[in-house]
């Protein structure tokens, strides 16, 4: 497999720290269990990608943009578990958990002619602890973006540039953004990867489109697990691959 890095956004000056009311409740001083600190971990990649059965909005801001661009760290995920979804696979970070719930199974079901919800994740996974989760969602193309044609690849949605107004909420500090380009049997499979903070927490996300859905695949953990863990984290994104 041939993969093809590309950095597309121009770098200015250091990114700076962003200042952002949190988006989740604090917990009081008491034992947090590990669910708490699931749901903490990934609220930001939750309200990102509408897992609560919304349409995406456009980001009301820009991002910043990314400093400069540097070389992109990754591990050799080859020895990893490989976990096969519905029209994707990703690599699982060893000793890290399935923790998919009954609710997420089963939705996507219908009774009695009612309408269908769509399944919050396609995958999630977590480490011992709860505090590093790997999530992958998958959305219509036209809950991202309002297009009369059906998007049949992440360019269909615009440049990095453009696209970073959809998959990178305004205010967060952009670390990075590629375009990753992987060869296949047809040729050139595009993806766009991104890397950026909000509140403490550090998200790296590979989104592909296919058929109309595009999938994105997330790793979240706070900043001061990321400084050690961050290259398991990003090799674990990067490992999507659209089947």
């Amino acid at each position: 497999m041939a993969l093809l890095l590309s950095s597309s956004l121009h770098p200015p000056t250091s990114p700076l720290k962003p200042k952002l009311n949190s988006l989740s409740t604090p917990f009081p001083n008491a034992v947090v269990t590990k669910r708490q600190l699931i749901i903490n971990t990934t609220t930001s990649f939750s309200i990102i990608f509408g897992v609560q059965q919304n349409p995406v909005p456009q980001c009301l801001a820009q991002p910043s943009n990314p400093s400069k661009p540097s070389v992109l760290n990754i591990a050799n995920t080859k020895a990893w578990f490989q976990f096969y979804g519905d029209g994707f696979a990703i690599r699982v970070p060893p000793e890290f958990e399935d923790i998919m719930e009954p609710e997420d199974f089963n939705a996507g079901a219908s009774l009695y002619g009612d309408k269908a919800k769509p399944r919050p994740f396609a995958a999630r996974f977590a480490s011992t602890d709860g505090s590093e989760v790997l999530s992958v969602v998958i959305r219509p193309t036209n809950q991202l973006k309002i297009t009369f044609l059906e998007a049949q690849d992440i360019t269909d949605l615009g440049s990095i540039k453009d696209a970073a107004k959809i998959f990178v909420p305004g205010g967060a500090t952009l670390y990075n953004a590629r375009t990753i380009k992987i060869k296949e049997d047809e040729g050139f499979k595009t993806y766009y990867f991104y890397e950026f903070g909000r509140d403490e927490q550090h998200i790296a996300i590979m989104a592909a489109v296919n058929g109309g859905k595009a999938i994105i695949a997330g790793t979240t953990a706070p900043q001061s697990k990321w400084d050690d863990d961050g290259v398991k984290l990003r090799s674990a994104a990067i490992s999507l691959t659209v089947l």
